[in-house]
């Protein structure tokens, strides 16, 4: 087998040479076998040395990875070494800080309870600061005050004299009458220095004008509607004083109550919100104020002028009721008691109509206004319901409308009432009392003519 392997080694070198010596020598034909023969030698010199190149190539390479592997297995058997040793270390820190964590909490007893108390007083007191009024003539307190809530580590003297201090300013500056000046900002939203008159915690006031505190800016900002005049006016009297006591507006509830005060509707828009049954019912209780103002001037006037006839009367004035029943006695002095007695009743009469005239208008005007303050409660209740139907009762802000016109027409129904009713029983009683004069007058006329007759047949008798 050895010497065919041989055999086949030999022919495939020859092979291969001879298909080098195509590829290398020119298209023609070798001259002899000995030309051939070296050429062969030549090829398979050139051959071995390229292998012996390879070969060396290899080895080379061999011997390099090798190395490579043992510096990466030094490498590794170093960062296990490193890692079983950092292992140890850590074990032995936990262990370590745990014993130093029991002996912390043994050395600190209460201190932990008093951490927590202290930033739980931290956090009210930071609570408080910040939405004071006085903030905004001292900034900056309730950062301080908040930092100390939010620590995670025990507080140190300093902190806890700063948190006491803050406290014992803002229970002094809640008693006292402060001025100062700080930025305020206008309903334009417009800002400016001015010179603020502090009440404690609980109002501020600047030229007459209620200022409230806005604790997201630390500043303070005009009301966008002022309380009424009386109010405005013991604010600027209290700025105008420098010393000595003085009338001053405080809300206990540090602006709450004022935002109510100012919110409330005034008399122009209590009068809108009545809607047009209101404005009927103002214009009808103006018509009878009129009406029953200008009745009491003539009653007035009628009175005075019967008042100076009692004075003459044997001299009769036509600008008077009395006057007038009088001229009817004075143009019929030959006639009987009885045509007499109906001449001055008929005068009477003719009286009655003058003197009560327009009280029966405010009589009616008085029973309309009640009927047309209930029409708009009626109507405004309409609108409530209207308004539940469509959107629900989530938002009472829809059914304001409604509600506003139900009351206020009631009420202003109600108070047209009131003063024409009294106002119709006075001239009433005027008008009254002015036809039971007359009345009177009239049965004394007659009297003395039924008097003068029997006088006057006794004489004829004698």
């Amino acid at each position: 087998m050895r010497p065919r392997a041989a055999g086949r080694r030999i022919i495939r070198a020859a092979a291969a040479a001879a298909a080098l010596l195509a590829a290398t020598a020119p298209a023609q034909q070798l001259a002899s076998l000995d030309q051939l023969l070296e050429r062969t030698r030549d090829a398979r010199l050139h051959e071995q040395a390229e292998m012996r190149a390879r070969e060396q190539r290899f080895l080379e390479s061999r011997d390099r990875q090798a190395q490579l592997l043992e510096e990466a297995r030094a490498r590794w058997q170093n960062a296990t070494d490193r890692s079983a040793a950092l292992t140890a270390a850590f074990d032995e820190n936990e262990k370590r800080i745990t014993e130093l964590a029991e002996q912390l909490e043994g050395k600190s007893g209460t201190l932990g309870e008093l951490f927590g108390v202290v930033r739980q007083t931290a956090a009210d007191v930071a609570s408080v600061l910040k939405d004071s009024m006085i903030s905004a003539q001292l900034p900056g307190r309730a950062e301080l005050v908040n930092e100390l809530a939010q620590s995670r580590v025990l507080p140190s003297i300093e902190q806890l004299e700063r948190l006491w201090y803050e406290m014992q300013r803002e229970m002094t500056e809640t008693g006292r009458v402060a001025r100062f000046k700080a930025g305020v900002i206008g309903p334009d939203g417009s800002a400016g220095r001015r010179e603020i008159v502090r009440i404690g915690p609980f109002t501020a006031s600047s030229g007459g004008v209620f200022l409230t505190y806005l604790p997201e800016s630390g500043q303070l900002a005009e009301l966008t509607r002022q309380p009424p005049s009386r109010y405005r006016a013991a604010a600027e009297k209290l700025e105008e004083t420098t010393g000595g006591h003085a009338p001053a507006v405080v809300d206990p509830t540090r602006g709450s109550l004022l935002a109510v005060l100012v919110q409330r509707p005034g008399f122009m828009e209590m009068l809108e919100a009545g809607g047009v049954v209101g404005y009927i019912i103002i214009a009808l209780a103006c018509g009878g104020l009129l009406l029953g103002l200008a009745r009491l001037l003539r009653l007035t006037e009628v009175s005075a002028a019967v008042a100076r006839q009692k004075k003459q009367l044997d001299r009769p004035f036509d600008n008077n009721p009395l006057g007038r029943v009088l001229r009817v006695y004075y143009e019929n002095p030959d006639v009987g008691h009885d045509t007499l007695e109906l001449k001055l009743q008929e005068a009477v009469l003719r009286e009655i109509p003058r003197l009560e005239a327009g009280l029966g208008a405010l009589k009616i005007l008085a029973a309309v206004g009640p009927l047309l303050g209930l029409l708009g409660t009626v109507t405004g209740m309409i609108i409530t319901f209207q308004q539940i139907t469509l959107f629900g009762t989530g938002d009472p802000k829809l059914m304001a409308g409604g509600i506003s016109q139900a009351l206020v027409t009631t009420v202003m129904g109600i108070i047209m009432a009131v003063p024409l009713l009294l106002l119709h029983g006075f001239l009433s009683s005027r008008s009254g009392d002015l036809v039971h004069m007359l009345e009177e007058e009239t049965a004394g006329i007659i009297a003395e003519q039924v008097e003068r007759g029997r006088t006057r047949a006794r004489e004829d008798a004698a």
